[in-house]
């Protein structure tokens, strides 16, 4: 049973890979903003996923996220998540982020619980019709 309180963090080592210049979203050898939302997205959905029926899992639906300050390769960068909400499959929660000198970001991240057989086989069943489509577009 998920209730709010639940708590989690994950951590990444800013390397050369994670950067705004590698990473496409600027020129910057800082930690990449998608990066930070990536590293949201792992500590939410580790932090709840012991307590979730077998053949769940959560995937991220919105994300609010503020990053506040620049951090160089070399350093790391820690996500704190906390759930403060659950309305039926939907899941809301806090994070902040800092690295070694301080914060860094903060927001809030929802997620939504999903039956994962079920959500492959809707996502397959978009790669399917995408194909066919595709086919028959070449036979124009």
């Amino acid at each position: 049973m998920l209730n709010p309180g639940i708590k989690g963090s994950a951590s990444v080592a800013v390397t050369a890979a994670n950067t705004a210049a590698a990473m496409g979203s600027g020129e910057l050898n800082v930690f990449a903003t998608p990066a930070l939302a990536a590293l949201v997205e792992k500590a939410c959905w580790q932090s709840v996923a012991p307590a979730l029926e077998a053949g769940s899992g959560t995937v991220g639906t919105k994300l609010e996220l503020e990053h506040t300050a620049p951090t160089p390769v070399g350093m790391t960068v820690t996500c704190h998540s906390e759930l403060v909400a659950v309305e039926g499959r939907k899941l809301t929660f806090k994070v902040t982020l800092a690295d070694e000198k301080g914060p860094v970001g903060g927001g809030t991240h929802e997620r939504f619980i999903i039956f994962e057989e079920k959500f492959a086989a809707k996502a397959e069943a978009k790669t399917v019709s995408y194909t066919h489509l595709r086919a028959h577009e070449t036979e124009l």
